[in-house]
């Protein structure tokens, strides 16, 4: 059973669950766990890792609308290494303020491999939480910024120079797109980020609510370093549209709202195709889009 199966298993009796995250009151909460084989390629600084680990779940705050308020994190290693510790520390220090946010703490740990687990919470906007299940037929589908990022930064670690390693890292420390999501809070039906990548979010986004999704991908903004290191067209998609980890916002509007949501969003926004009716399913250019992308266990 994978993350997505498990998950639906457990939907009839966690009804918070499901969304980017739970919202309980008007309190937004969060949980994310990494793992250094899975998630941190060799050359990842400790810097970094603590700034990508905090910054994902202030990404889920991010798509759900709301303010970021505080994190917490599980740090544990085989040793405690004080000068990686305090490295890792200051990452997550470093991206809560990069969204107004506070890091508050955490736990430590011993473990057979560098693991991290964190938690964020935050505050429900005037604009409510957005959810992933409001799309309509008929409704724009938009998403932040420029995509393939972590898969360019996959590359990029691969080739273990120093350079390239500098630029890999400065690539895996992503802001999270908090201000963006409050921004589009406004104007979207539904929301999410997209740490599984562009085309298995499409696939949650269309389940939750009940919908198909026609991507156009000729409409895809595609990171520079994609660009720099894809072989061919087809080759800069898959990495765009498949890797995942870019935690960027994917989310849904009627058509006369983009224009002022473009407006008020800090990031690019950029209209990528549309939603239909849940018996067109879903598809890029017309051809189904496959369910591939980032998947736990």
């Amino acid at each position: 059973m994978n993350e997505r199966d498990a998950l639906r298993a457990l939907a009839a009796d966690l009804p918070h669950a499901g969304d980017d995250a739970a919202v309980v009151d008007d309190t937004v909460i969060t949980t994310d766990m990494l793992h250094e084989r899975t998630d941190f390629p060799a050359g990842t600084t400790r810097y970094t890792a603590g700034w990508r680990a905090v910054g994902a779940s202030l990404s889920d705050v991010a798509a759900m609308g709301a303010d970021a308020t505080a994190a917490v994190a599980v740090y544990a290693d085989e040793a405690f290494d004080p000068d990686e510790l305090n490295r890792f520390i200051s990452g997550a220090v470093a991206v809560c303020g990069a969204v107004d946010a506070e890091y508050v703490g955490g736990d430590l740990d011993t473990h057979s491999e560098f693991t991290t687990a964190t938690t964020a919470i935050g505050s429900v906007t005037d604009a409510g939480p957005v959810c992933r299940s409001g799309a309509e037929p008929g409704d724009s589908l938009c998403v932040t910024g420029g995509w393939g990022r972590s898969a360019a930064a996959l590359r990029l670690f691969a080739r273990d120079t120093i350079e390239a390693v500098e630029r890999a890292n400065a690539l895996f420390r992503f802001t999270p797109r908090v201000a963006e999501g409050r921004a589009l809070a406004t104007h979207a039906t539904a929301m999410m980020d997209s740490s599984d990548g562009l085309a298995r979010s499409l696939h949650q986004l269309a389940e939750a609510s009940e919908v198909g999704v026609a991507l156009d991908a000729d409409r895809l903004p595609v990171h520079p370093a994609v660009t720099e290191l894809a072989a061919d067209a087809d080759e800069r998609f898959a990495l765009a549209a498949t890797f995942g980890e870019d935690f960027e916002i994917v989310c849904t509007m009627p058509p006369e709202a983009v224009v002022d949501a473009r407006d008020a969003c800090p990031a690019e926004l950029t209209r990528v195709g549309s939603v239909v009716d849940i018996d067109e399913g879903v598809t890029v250019d017309g051809d189904p889009l496959p369910d591939d992308g980032y998947t736990h266990g």
